[in-house]
């Protein structure tokens, strides 16, 4: 059994969730990886220290780049605000360290092609995290396309809606900064729905959209506050006000490289909604939908069916033949959103300890950058902009 000693910088949502999938990961998928959850790393010591206790790290420290140069560490795990993915990876691979890296994998593509171009100089393994690939029902549909249960692809159709900043009281945290997340849900929802659009259907070649920020100021956060208390401020009094930088929701057009077209919108206003992704993709001998809230499911309609009995059909992809599943429980045992990341870093474990390259990686940050930069550019020119 290889031990891999893993630095972690950032402690907050993702953190938490990197933090169980590395943990949970050699429990359920043998591939001879040891994972050790060796130092944790944020800015406020204190609320570190807490994670490292409550996430079961050995150490915690505030200073990344002691992190990243320590010789005992060997993979480094990206978790922070997508301001600081760039020069965290870049330092961490002229170290000689592997990187696992949150999406989106940059602020822009420019950025994204900086750091792909410098993983593969060095050689080490990169992978990007974009945990709803590792769905067993997404894993499926990626199958039956590859098998051509499809057809030929006509139509792609992805949303991402949440409201969780809908209420104007919301204070101004970091998601709603342009220096720091780079784009609103365009970059935080859209990066996810434009990734399985790659996965699933192939490489995007012109896009055309629009945005809308529907509340421009708000109250400034203190530092410290953390997701949910924000979303439960009763009884706070706003002193200061700072400008919304970023978009409220997002929705493009795009034309595929295969013909296809395809629709894809991401919101925060979306009321009702607080984690609806779903796609659906048609094509010339069958169909299939997925809802991420209903995770462990997959739509399916095959023209093939005789026509008395043709329509949707449900797939609980539970059976020990589906992607990952064999893994998990008996058939009919559903796995959870958390599941996602043990999948994810059990996929990554397996490339180090085969020495093959991990998926999704930095060529697909970029490429996904590349998409969401068009789209932003499309927004100022009002006009169809490349993608490439």
């Amino acid at each position: 059994m290889k031990k891999i000693n893993i630095g972690m910088i950032g402690y907050r949502f993702m953190g938490k969730a990197h933090s169980f999938g590395i943990e949970a990961a050699p429990f359920f998928f043998k591939n001879g990886i040891q994972p050790v959850k060796k130092v944790i790393c944020g800015r406020s010591e204190h609320l570190v220290k807490q994670a490292a206790q409550e996430f079961g790290w050995e150490e915690y420290s505030t200073d990344w780049e002691e992190v990243i140069n320590r010789d005992d560490i060997d993979l480094i795990d990206i978790a922070t605000p997508t301001n600081l993915h760039k020069d965290i990876a870049i330092a961490a691979i002229k170290a000689g360290k592997h990187v696992f890296c949150e999406k989106p994998l940059s602020l822009n593509a420019t950025d994204a092609k900086e750091m792909l171009e410098a993983a593969e100089k060095s050689g080490v393994m990169h992978m990007l995290g974009h945990n709803y690939r590792r769905v067993p029902a997404i894993a499926l549909a990626k199958k039956m396309i590859a098998e051509g249960k499809l057809g030929e692809i006509y139509h792609f159709r992805g949303v991402y809606l949440q409201d969780w900043i809908m209420d104007p009281n919301f204070p101004l945290t970091w998601q709603l900064d342009k220096k720091i997340a780079g784009a609103g849900p365009h970059a935080d929802l859209n990066s996810h729905v434009v990734d399985l659009a790659r996965y699933l259907v192939g490489e995007l070649d012109k896009v055309i959209g629009m945005e809308e920020t529907f509340i421009k100021r708000r109250p400034k956060a203190a530092v410290e506050e953390k997701l949910n208390s924000m979303l439960t401020n009763e009884g706070k009094v706003a002193t200061e006000y700072g400008d919304v930088t970023v978009d409220d929701t997002t929705a493009f057009l795009a034309k595929f490289k295969d013909g296809a077209v395809g629709t894809f919108e991401a919101s925060r206003f979306a009321g009702g909604r607080k984690n609806h992704e779903r796609i659906e993709i048609n094509g010339s001998k069958g169909s299939i939908s997925f809802n991420f809230e209903r995770m462990n499911e997959l739509e399916y309609w095959s023209k093939e069916d005789d026509l008395e009995v043709q329509g949707f059909r449900t797939i609980l992809v539970t059976e020990g033949c589906h992607p990952y599943i064999s893994a998990w429980w008996p058939a009919g045992h559903v796995i959870g959103y958390e599941n996602t990341f043990v999948n994810e870093f059990a996929d990554l474990f397996k490339c180090i300890s085969e020495s093959t390259k991990p998926q999704p990686n930095f060529y697909d940050g970029w490429k996904n950058a590349q998409v969401l930069d068009a789209v932003a550019k499309s927004i100022k020119t009002l006009t169809w902009e490349n993608v490439d």
